[in-house]
């Protein structure tokens, strides 16, 4: 990847929706050369996909909290696809460190992320959980 493929990513992170067009004057690239250079990009699997990102306005005043989760390793599949199918489970990740697992819990209420933290302390094979409550979001890419 050289700066032209580099600065495509940045301007398609921001706003994945704007017309080639326009990409390709921004980067003072003729639209065939930008085009080809993104088609290389997702073919190489750089760029995965396009996607939606909600707003306020779609997702109401949504609650959402970071979950630490120490897991049994023998049950890590079976608490992942556990956890796959709880809908408020936006994101799940594994991390190094103490915890096994962080998840990202969105809901309605703080009264449904507790239950929905039962519902994850409840798997077979979750050990202990730890959650945050996210406050504001300062930014987000």
């Amino acid at each position: 990847m050289d700066e032209f493929d580099q600065r495509i990513l940045e301007l398609l992170s921001d706003n994945a929706r704007q017309p080639v067009a326009v990409l390709a004057r921004r980067l003072h690239l003729a639209r065939s050369t930008l085009q080809e250079r993104i088609a290389r990009l997702e073919h190489r699997g750089v760029i995965a996909g396009y996607t939606v990102r909600l707003g306020p306005a779609a997702t109401g005043q949504r609650v959402t909290a970071h979950v630490a989760i120490i897991i049994d390793p023998k049950r890590g599949e079976h608490v992942q696809q556990t956890l796959r199918r709880i809908p408020a489970v936006r994101t799940l990740h594994t991390v190094s460190g103490p915890f096994d697992l962080i998840a990202m819990v969105a809901a309605e209420s703080t009264a449904e992320v507790d239950r929905v933290l039962d519902r994850i302390g409840g798997i077979s094979g979750v050990e202990r959980t730890t959650s945050s409550i996210v406050l504001t979001t300062k930014f987000d890419r």
